[in-house]
């Protein structure tokens, strides 16, 4: 590990109740389009990296968790599969969000935008294979 571990034990806990809340939140990314599970991810693996190895360890290793932090980390990209089930969740969650959820033209204005921004972002990442 290269970064320096923290010495205090609250600050060792902190980091690790943290890291662990980022976790969860990362995990409810993969089915939540909006929220980024990635960053989440490297947010977790930050705290733990300075807290404990062997949280850090468990994340970076973890069969489907460890594949988003190790694919950033080398420049991967995101494969083609993951790109269209995420993109067609996305639209799908914000069409039905904006017919039947949202009355404000503007905030259905805005939700579109925030669409095709994230539909711009998700292309615009090397397709691994």
């Amino acid at each position: 590990m290269s970064q320096k571990k923290v010495q205090s034990s609250f600050l060792k806990w902190l980091l690790i109740i943290l890291g662990t809340f980022f976790v969860a939140i990362g995990v409810i990314g993969i089915f939540v389009p909006l929220l980024p599970t990635t960053v989440f991810l490297l947010l977790a693996a930050a705290c733990y990296i300075r807290s404990s190895e062997r949280f850090y360890y468990w994340l970076i290793n973890h069969r489907w968790l460890g594949t988003y932090i190790r694919n950033y980390r080398e420049g991967k990209g995101i494969p083609l599969k993951t790109k269209i089930f995420t993109i067609s969740i996305l639209w799908l969650t914000i069409t039905l969000s904006a017919i039947f959820a949202v009355k404000s033209l503007i905030v259905r204005v805005i939700l579109f935008i925030i669409a095709m921004s994230v539909t711009w972002h998700v292309l615009s990442i090397k397709t691994s294979k």
